[in-house]
């Protein structure tokens, strides 16, 4: 639950560098000419976190500010803060301001310079789905990925063929027809064959791996809150189910203040329809 909150309570700002396994903590007190200092480094773990909280609450009364960058650590750091009552966001690395010919980086030049940024309001922030979200959006991405090991997949049985002279001459490849031309072909070396097989199996595998990945969106597509956005997507001309999804996924939901317009209009449109 957060702490109750008056106009008066002063703002303490501060930049998180995060690292695998340490964060840097910058600290830049309220006011132009406020105080920036650099706090340290914390080993990136949940009590580090809570400890660190708490002493910044301790030394700073008020309203505790936290920003960092949005990266390969998620937002294992922002929901923690999140819930302890403190303000985060996670910044679009993109977007951030920067000085010209400024390419010196470290840890605590990086996690001051959020701090100044995040004081001076410069910063832009992402948005951070809630876990069921965040859930169904890796779900999606992971058949993403499937979808693209079926596209190599594929291209390395074409290759192949093409650099041993055999070509299909029929309309389009990956047809039924093709796969009984593919499954006719026999090499007179044995390391060949053998090489052609392992390439033909590894796109069944990834073919079964995309299609499963599939079915199981399509299961747990009803019990996400996303569902009447992905229904109202698919009653535009050319947007299928998956295309849908993604888009639903990747975009975010509603009911959130920093929701997209389109995806707004979406929902409206579709709870006329309900």
């Amino acid at each position: 639950m957060h702490r109750r909150r008056t106009v008066e309570d002063p703002i303490t700002f501060i930049g998180l560098d995060v690292h695998k396994a340490t964060v840097a903590i910058g600290v830049a007190s309220e006011g132009r000419s406020g105080e920036v200092r650099f706090l340290g480094e914390i080993p990136n773990r949940p009590a580090a976190l809570a400890r660190m909280v708490e002493k910044l609450l301790k030394q700073h009364p008020g309203r505790l500010s936290f920003c960092y960058e949005a990266g390969p650590c998620g937002y294992t750091i922002h929901r923690p803060l999140w819930q302890s009552g403190c303000d985060c966001i996670v910044v679009a690395p993109s977007l951030m301001p920067k000085r010209p010919g400024d390419h010196v980086k470290t840890d605590r030049r990086d996690a001051l310079t959020l701090a100044r940024l995040h004081r001076a309001r410069e910063l832009t922030a992402v948005w951070v789905p809630d876990p069921a979200h965040e859930a169904m959006r890796d779900l999606v991405r992971a058949r993403m990925l499937a979808v693209e090991q079926v596209r190599r997949a594929r291209q390395h049985v074409q290759s192949f063929l093409l650099r041993h002279g055999r070509v299909y001459s029929g309309r389009a490849p990956w047809t039924a027809a093709h796969r009984g031309w593919l499954a006719a072909i026999r090499f007179d070396h044995t390391a060949h064959q053998i090489v052609f097989q392992e390439f033909i199996d590894a796109v069944a595998d990834a073919e079964r791996r995309r299609d499963r990945l599939t079915e199981q969106v399509e299961r747990l597509l009803p019990e996400w809150s996303l569902a009447p956005v992905v229904a109202a997507l698919q009653a535009m001309r050319g947007v299928a189910f998956i295309t849908a999804v993604t888009l639903g996924s990747e975009v975010g939901c509603g009911g959130r203040r920093d929701e997209e317009p389109g995806v707004r209009s979406l929902r409206a449109g579709q709870q006329q329809r309900m």
